[in-house]
């Protein structure tokens, strides 16, 4: 099956709805070349060839780009989202917006690396956030201390 993909002007909005429902900030963006490179690149096959590994770069690289003056965690979430339901992940959206919240912050904030982000996602396709290691490995990041 073919991906769907969000456009530049898709994200602007997405991004537009997210800030107002979700409490305000500012509407601002600070470098759309960005989002767009990044829009395009998770459509080369070659270097995400995975639904996940589309879906964890433009997580990643809208969490820490900071493309927007306001927003950028959110942004990450909701872009991910609409992803999702784009390609017919109706089953883990709503799961998926919950679960990353924390998340988000933690990308942000370096803890979280791109590699660990991915197999998070990866487990929440997969429906197998329960994973023992996975869990383990979280709580080393977060926590600050080595992969146990």
């Amino acid at each position: 099956m073919a991906t769907t993909y969000l456009s530049l002007d898709q994200a602007i909005d997405v991004h537009r709805k997210t800030v107002e429902i979700s409490g305000g900030g500012a509407l601002g963006h600070l470098d759309l070349g960005l989002l767009e490179g990044v829009l395009a690149h998770i459509q080369n096959d070659d270097y995400y060839p995975e639904f996940e590994d589309k879906l964890t770069h433009l997580f990643f690289s809208a969490c820490k780009f900071h493309c927007f003056q306001d927003g950028n965690k959110r942004i990450a979430i909701t872009l991910a989202a609409q992803m999702l339901l784009f390609n017919g992940y109706l089953y883990c959206s709503a799961s998926f917006i919950r679960e990353m919240e924390n998340i988000s912050y933690h990308v942000a904030a370096g803890s979280i690396s791109k590699e660990l982000l991915h197999d998070l996602i990866a487990a929440h396709l997969a429906d197998e956030m329960d994973d023992e290691d996975l869990k383990l490995r979280l709580l080393a990041a977060i926590s600050g201390h080595e992969a146990l």
